[in-house]
Order: structure tokens, then C-alpha cells, then sequence
């Protein structure tokens, strides 16, 4: 198993049909202890009983990991039940603001940030002095496929925060280098996420050749936070359907 006794963070671990969840099962499949996040407390532990019942080690932190205390928390209650961190995966986010760019109010602008950027930011700073510590760690955060250059109209703050989550991800990555943490993000395309699939219903042909299935990017995320791709970081990993065109 390519995650035996490895402690791992998954944040954003709130709906079973959704990546979250889908990581949080492969990661236990893969011998890890796990440590899941999410702000709904009764969601939270709902995935993480499920997740025991098939024997797996699963500690669930009900936080707002846009918060200080939230971020700090998930860590210290992370390494107190398991001594360690060896994983970060920070997934908590989505888009939520969908509308004219200059239609969007301020309180909608922060909240879509502060989910998608902040809480990403405040987890890798929690959870950097344990991996500095340690000698060792992996992040891996989530960007999206395309870059600032795929953003597309009526959702600018949700663009911006995708942008910067590469820059997070290229900062942490050099500074990570000589502690031996490496930061890297997987950037996929239109998920097969069960509230993607419910939205869009896209027909057979469309879900064959542009969408990308949860397995495709639960095989990238191993790679990057296995032994297997130790020496890469600063990485941004495309995985986007096969008629895609990633710019």
C-alpha cells in the first residue's frame, strides 16, 4: 500500500458523491490515517463513520478553515491523535458566485476567496512548522485546468482565486525545497462529481470526451502525495478530458 501509516489531511470532505470523499476512500485504501474537514460538523462525521465501518482510521474535524482558530485547530488535533502530518490536500472550496463581474458585491467577492484562497493559505501555514520538523511533507492543492487564461466570464472572484492558488503553490514549493516539503496542485477539468453531473447533465458523447472522472484525478493525486514523486514540486498537473484544450 503506497500510503501505509501515513497521516493525511483531506479538507473540503462534506458530500459523498463529490472528490472530497472519493480522495478520503482512496487514501484509506491506500493504508493511510486520515484527518477530514469540512464546516458542516453533521456531514463531517456522517463521511468519516462511513469511512470506519470498512476499518479505516478516520478522525473528523468540523472547522471554518477560513479562520485562524479553524486552520489551527484541523492541524492540532491532526497531530495530537497521530503524532504527525505526512499529507496536506487542500480541497475546501468551490464556486459558489456566479454573475455579472460587475454585479458582484463585496461580502460575495471575500466569501469566494476566503474559501477557495485563504483557507488554503491558513492550512499550509498551520501545518508547515510540523513538516519542517518532520524533514518532510506533501501539499497539494487544487487549481483548475487552463490557468488564469481559461477564466471564463461571470465568475471573476472564483478566477482570482484559482490564479492565485498557483502562485501560492509556486511561493511554497521554493521555500519547501531545502525542508524537504514539496508543494505541488493537480489542475482538472469538469469533474464527474455528482453535483457537476446533476447541474449539467451532459449527454454520453460530452461526458466520454470532455469531462474527467473522479478515478482519473484520484490516480494523479496519488502520485503526487506518494513517495513515487518525491523531487517533483511546484508542479501544476493538468488532468482534463481528451477534448479539452488546456492553454
Amino acid at each position: 500500500m503506497r500510503l501505509d501509516n501515513q497521516v493525511a489531511i483531506i479538507t473540503g470532505v462534506s458530500h459523498a458523491g463529490q472528490i472530497g470523499f472519493a480522495l478520503a476512500d482512496a487514501f484509506v485504501r491506500e493504508g493511510a490515517r486520515l484527518a477530514i474537514s469540512a464546516r458542516s460538523a453533521e456531514r463531517v462525521r456522517a463521511r468519516a463513520q462511513e469511512l470506519q465501518s470498512k476499518g479505516a482510521k478516520v478522525l473528523a474535524v468540523p472547522a471554518d478553515l477560513t479562520s485562524e482558530e479553524g486552520a489551527n485547530a484541523l492541524i492540532a488535533r491532526t497531530v495530537a491523535a497521530y503524532g504527525r502530518v505526512d499529507i496536506l490536500v487542500n480541497l475546501a472550496g468551490g464556486l459558489t458566485q456566479v454573475r455579472p463581474s460587475y454585479e458582484l458585491p463585496l461580502v460575495a467577492w471575500n466569501a469566494e476567496l476566503n474559501n477557495n484562497l485563504l483557507s488554503a493559505f491558513l492550512c499550509t501555514r498551520a501545518v508547515w512548522p510540523v513538516m519542517v520538523k518532520q524533514g518532510y511533507g506533501k501539499i497539494l492543492n487544487f487549481t483548475r485546468a487552463g490557468g488564469a487564461q481559461s477564466s471564463g466570464p461571470n465568475m471573476v472572484a472564483y478566477n482570482c482565486a484559482k490564479a492565485a492558488i498557483d502562485a501560492l503553490t509556486f511561493t511554497f514549493a521554493r521555500e519547501g525545497k531545502q525542508a524537504g516539503i514539496f508543494v505541488n496542485a493537480l489542475a482538472p477539468g469538469l469533474v464527474d462529481t455528482e453535483s457537476n453531473l446533476e447541474a449539467m447533465k451532459p449527454n454520453p458523447e460530452e461526458l466520454a470526451k470532455n469531462w474527467v472522472s473522479k478515478d482519473q484525478v484520484i490516480k494523479a493525486a496519488l502520485f503526487l502525495v506518494t513517495p513515487d514523486s518525491n523531487g517533483v514540486t511546484g508542479a501544476i498537473l493538468p488532468v482534463v478530458g481528451i477534448g479539452i484544450q488546456n492553454s
